[in-house]
């Protein structure tokens, strides 16, 4: 007989918030990324294309952690016009020495959105001015919202702008994270204003041709683009990849097939086979990060299975300690 524990979106909320504790745990995944044998198989992914989805399997497995996280991630782009979410899914965490399952993690894609803004975190922590204040995140969904609430746990963010191709979603997203994070949150309509005098700049959405020019990035501008994770997306102008003084990738084999990456090298822009920095070997010491306040650094964030074992990790061991889930015996 195998006993499993079962934990829903509302179970996990209460234990998992976004908070410095997540920006730890992604940051230590990253870390083992570049320091340890980490088994992480390339993304399954199936589209959906009559009906703007697609679905993602991810996982992976860290030597020293005792279960691994197998994660289902659809994401249906044309959900928001039938008032459903565009965005689902589960974790699966198994244990690492037998293969049973020890929890079923019915999240509907909560621990992801966790996971993806901590990840940003993480790559603003270590790339971005210390003294960063001003933000301007692209979209108006969960995952900008959470990106700019994540920026405020790393660095002293004071100011942000909110730019979406729907101008109605910008103001929605500004007046409420305003009110929420307390800071200076307004609408821009315009790409290039919004991102001018930014320190950071994050972008969130499915676009497939790039909203951000080469030409508009600043001197000292830190870039995330975390909307990049599959072959047909594209936020950025492949131009600004190859121009970058520094760019980094979550995983440089993910990147170079999925993500900006993968267009500057099809653009004839960047060399296949060029070499760059992983977030995890800066994490970790084993590469130079921001090497001047001048230089213009990107992130560019794909998602990787690492990230799905360590929060499923830690929401277990919350549950754990909370006496929380339901347990299920077959």
């Amino acid at each position: 007989m195998s006993r499993m524990i079962i934990l829903t979106e509302v179970e996990l909320r209460k234990i998992v918030a976004l908070d410095r504790d997540a920006v730890a745990c992604i940051e230590q995944a990253f870390a083992a990324l570049a320091t340890k044998a980490v088994a992480m198989p390339p993304i399954l992914r199936l589209d959906i294309p009559e009906y703007r989805g697609e679905v993602d399997v991810k996982t992976a497995y860290v030597p020293g952690i005792e279960g691994f996280a197998i994660k289902i991630s659809p994401g249906f782009f044309d959900n928001p016009k039938i008032g459903l979410p565009s965005t689902n899914g589960m974790m699966v965490l198994l244990s690492s020495r037998t293969g049973l399952v020890q929890a079923l993690l019915l999240d509907n894609g909560y621990l992801t959105d966790v996971r993806t803004a901590a990840a940003g975190a993480v790559a603003a922590k270590h790339l971005s001015r210390e003294n960063a204040s001003v933000a301007a995140v692209f979209g108006a969904g969960v995952q900008a919202r959470l990106q700019l609430e994540a920026l405020t746990l790393v660095r002293p963010i004071r100011e942000a702008r909110i730019w979406a191709r729907d101008t109605a979603k910008a103001e929605g997203a500004a007046a409420e994270l305003t009110g929420r994070l307390g800071l200076r949150v307004a609408a821009i309509s315009d790409q290039r204003k919004a991102m001018s005098g930014a320190d950071i700049v994050v972008t969130t959405t499915p676009s497939e041709s790039p909203i951000i020019r080469a030409g508009w990035l600043e001197p000292g501008q830190h870039l995330t683009a975390m909307g990049s994770d599959a072959e047909h997306k594209n936020e950025i102008d492949p131009a600004a990849i190859a121009g970058a003084g520094l760019y980094i990738a979550d995983s440089l084999k993910q990147t170079r097939r999925l993500g900006e990456l993968h267009h500057a090298i099809n653009a004839g822009l960047v060399a296949a086979d060029a070499v760059f920095a992983e977030l995890g070997q800066i994490v970790a010491g084993q590469a130079q990060g921001r090497t001047s306040n001048d230089q213009i650094t990107i992130a560019d964030l794909t998602g990787t299975g690492i990230q799905d074992t360590a929060i499923a990790t830690l929401a277990f061991a919350r549950a754990g300690a909370a006496n929380a889930g339901t347990i299920f015996e077959s």
